[in-house]
């Protein structure tokens, strides 16, 4: 097992990443102040762990209150939300009751924005269950619901107790799931570690394979660069923006086919390339530069060409972003493969994209 550290102005957690942790209770109690948790999963994770991690908890005297959520992007919803608060409450979940999320991002974000939310903040932990929640969404504390509008538009900034990467949980997921979490991965080598970004491209078949060793250096490194750039911008007002490379075209992808339809990292992946050609047609990368990402996309089994959304339709959702400022949208941008930058994007250059070689054509 490998710890990671995150530390914060007001607070530090561990990040433990390994094999055979799902029943490791003592990575659990140190961080669990009362005798009731509540455990909250969703009707795909919680048949395959949620009895073997209850388990472990009550063999330990600990009370577990199970919320089985339904499974999908589309469940991301302030209905669903408040399923975890009904049970909360029907069960005399106190303040100091700790929320533990065993899933992938969509529980993990749910359950975190629970958290923050319950009695003006209950602790709460992460297992997470997909290769993209454990490389990112579980690491940093943003927490969110959607609106019809943006993704992940109402939420909060709130920090976990401690989270677990446990690297068997990944031999169940599907290889969609697994390429989306791929997508995330190959996120960090572009835009801040080139050498990582070459490991990726020499280990792409390995990862797909789940090979634990190779899945878990790609998950160690990732949430070692996560976590740097969080312990130095915890709020989004600087360095941090860098990590939603490729997201405001993905946000706009999963708004304007509808949550689920397409995975959040395989839109991510698309806005990647977006946001490649846009950086070529600036100046700032090659076509050679711009070749790679789609390889290294087309590796990892992730789609290349975007919906064709409508140029009005991919701006109306953009505009939604939360990097907008004063009214305009702001990208993240590669000046390099491996240095990136936020910056807005001449009307010109946008248009090019949004109709461009890589948006699908009628």
């Amino acid at each position: 097992m490998i710890t990671l550290d995150l530390t914060l102005p007001d607070t530090r957690y561990p990040i433990h990443i390994g094999q055979q942790l799902l029943g490791r209770a003592d990575l659990l109690l140190p961080h669990i102040k009362h005798k009731k948790v509540a455990l909250i999963s969703n009707t795909t994770v919680a048949p395959l762990y949620l009895a073997n991690l209850r388990q472990a908890l009550e063999t330990h005297g600990i009370s577990v209150i199970p919320i089985v959520l339904p499974d999908g992007e589309d469940f991301k919803t302030w209905e669903t939300l408040n399923q975890i608060f009904d049970a909360l409450l029907q069960h005399r979940c106190e303040r100091n009751t700790t929320l533990i999320a065993l899933g992938g991002g969509v529980i993990g974000d749910m359950v975190g924005f629970a958290a923050a939310c319950y009695q003006r903040g209950a602790p709460f932990i992460q297992i997470p269950t997909t290769l993209l929640a454990q490389v990112d969404s579980s690491v940093g504390g943003k927490t969110a619901i959607n609106h019809p509008l943006g993704k992940n538009m109402i939420g909060a900034f709130y920090q976990p107790k401690v989270v677990i990467a446990d690297m068997d949980l990944l031999d169940s997921l599907p290889q969609r799931e697994l390429s989306a979490g791929l997508a995330e991965v190959i996120k960090y080598g572009l835009l801040g570690n080139i050498e990582f970004l070459g490991w990726l491209e020499q280990n792409m078949a390995a990862l797909r394979a789940k090979d634990k060793q190779a899945l878990s250096y790609a998950v160690q490194t990732s949430c070692a660069m996560k976590a740097d750039i969080v312990s130095q911008d915890e709020k989004e007002h600087g360095v941090r923006a860098l990590l939603n490379l490729g997201h405001t075209f993905g946000h706009a992808i999963e708004a304007g086919l509808g949550f689920g339809t397409w995975l959040h990292g395989e839109a991510v992946g698309a806005g990647m390339l977006l946001a490649a050609e846009a950086s070529r047609l600036q100046g700032q990368l090659s076509e050679a530069d711009v070749q790679r990402v789609k390889t290294i996309l087309e590796q990892a089994g992730l789609p290349t060409i975007s919906p064709d959304l409508g140029v009005d339709t991919w701006l109306e959702l953009m505009s939604h972003d939360k990097k907008v400022s004063n009214g305009e949208i702001r990208f993240v941008l590669l000046q390099s493969l491996g240095q990136a930058h936020v910056a807005p994007l001449p009307q010109n250059v946008l248009q090019q994209v949004l109709s461009g070689r890589f948006i699908e054509k009628a």
